[in-house]
């Protein structure tokens, strides 16, 4: 690494520092966890970075040196929201190494057949006809962790940011999609014909997937591998896990933890269906988590009356094809945060923000989810023209309509 790009990195880590140490900063900090508590006195913000994160990200990026150049972009991705688009997202005291632990269910790899010049692709299915493979899904999966930090990376951390920036060993919330390994398993066609011709076998699938999941999760527990989801680490579809510190950090179990789970993929299915053949599978797998946060693009409304019997359902995804006003009266004046995603067109179409289009849009949520735990996060944008004032001011019109409709 040349010494331009060390002093490039030290810069950095003096930057996020001072940032995560500002009172701006923890005030945010205190508002996720009042919110997690569902204490907060307002809906906090957060555009995701991640889909656009090249448009913002490049044009800043000095340093030469691949490794350098890497680890420059992740310290700019830590604070980039807060510098440059004013929403909520907090800034940690240290950098952020997630520890490597992952399941490949039942062992099989998923190939993809991809279209020419288009990042559109096809799964190459290993599940033709449910009956006939079947055997697929009575192999065991394969499981990788890998706790810690390596000796070799702490000591070039140590050398290259030490005595500025402590580095430490995260993990993001335990997180399980089954019905989207049956779908690249075996399509989606087949996954809706495989419950009407085979469903004592679906079912039996099904279970096998919640099984594998558990024995991942309770492995992570029994290795000594999962660590505190309690602060800035990621929340999956777009948040965060403010919470308490746990009361032993050192011995864990998935019931201190936030966990994940979503089902896009049955977006098709009545609620009948749903609950027959999807829900007991979904249930197995909530209840190893301590706190749950449920759905992404699908609209959780058709599946509520399951979906509300889950103990430790904390977060629901309110996505743009979500009945909005349904989920409003559901969720208001219970302990379950209404988690909103407006939709991505205002902010990741045209060069130009529709602001009178999206005030109305973005009001309208405000004013339907009064008497909810609000929050408000912004995903599935993959371009903003290049412009970070076009973020930043789509984040002054939230603040600005909360500011209008949140307490009438």
């Amino acid at each position: 690494m040349t010494q331009a790009d060390r002093t490039r990195l030290r810069e950095l880590a003096k930057k996020q520092l001072e940032i995560a140490n500002s009172p701006e900063n923890q005030a945010r900090v205190a508002l996720w966890r009042r919110h997690h508590k569902f204490q907060g006195e307002r809906p906090p913000i957060h555009i995701e970075l991640g889909t656009f994160e090249k448009e913002i990200i490049e044009p800043l990026l000095v340093c030469e040196g691949a490794e350098a150049r890497g680890l420059e972009r992740k310290m700019l991705c830590l604070f980039t929201n807060q510098e440059l688009f004013g929403d909520d997202r907090a800034v940690p005291d240290y950098l952020p190494v997630h520890q490597q632990c992952h399941m490949q269910l039942f062992g099989c790899t998923i190939g993809r057949t991809m279209a020419k010049d288009s990042i559109g692709h096809q799964f190459q299915h290993v599940v033709h006809d449910l009956k006939e493979d079947f055997a697929v899904f009575e192999e065991e999966s394969n499981l990788l962790i890998i706790p810690g930090i390596s000796d070799e990376y702490r000591a070039e951390m140590a050398d290259l940011l030490g005595d500025i920036l402590p580095i430490k060993c995260v993990m993001n919330s335990l997180g399980a999609s089954p019905t989207q390994h049956v779908v690249h398993m075996m399509g989606m066609e087949h996954m809706f014909f495989a419950m009407y011709d085979y469903p004592d076998l679906f079912k039996r699938m099904m279970d096998r997937i919640a099984e594998e999941y558990v024995r991942y999760f309770k492995l992570l527990e029994s290795e000594k591998a999962l660590l505190p989801t309690d602060g800035c680490e990621g929340l999956t579809q777009g948040s965060f896990c403010f919470w308490d510190p746990p009361e032993n950090p050192n011995d864990l179990k998935t019931t201190d933890l936030w966990g994940y789970l979503d089902s896009q993929e049955t977006v098709g299915l009545s609620p009948e269906m749903f609950h027959e053949f999807i829900f007991p599978a979904y249930q197995k797998i909530a209840a190893v988590y301590g706190r749950l946060s449920y759905g992404c693009c699908e609209p959780v409304d058709t599946f509520w009356d399951d979906l509300q019997t889950l103990g430790n359902l904390k977060k629901v995804s309110i996505s743009p094809w979500c009945n909005e006003e349904f989920m409003a009266q559901q969720l208001r004046g219970k302990d379950i945060i209404y988690y909103r995603k407006p939709s991505p067109n205002y902010l990741g179409v045209g060069e130009i923000l529709d602001e009178d289009g999206f005030r109305a849009h973005i009001a309208h949520t405000i004013k339907t989810a009064r008497g909810c735990h609000l929050e408000i996060a912004q995903r599935d944008v993959y371009t903003v023209s290049r412009s970070p004032a076009k973020v930043r001011r789509y984040v002054e019109i939230i603040r600005e309509e909360i500011d209008r409709h949140w307490q009438e």
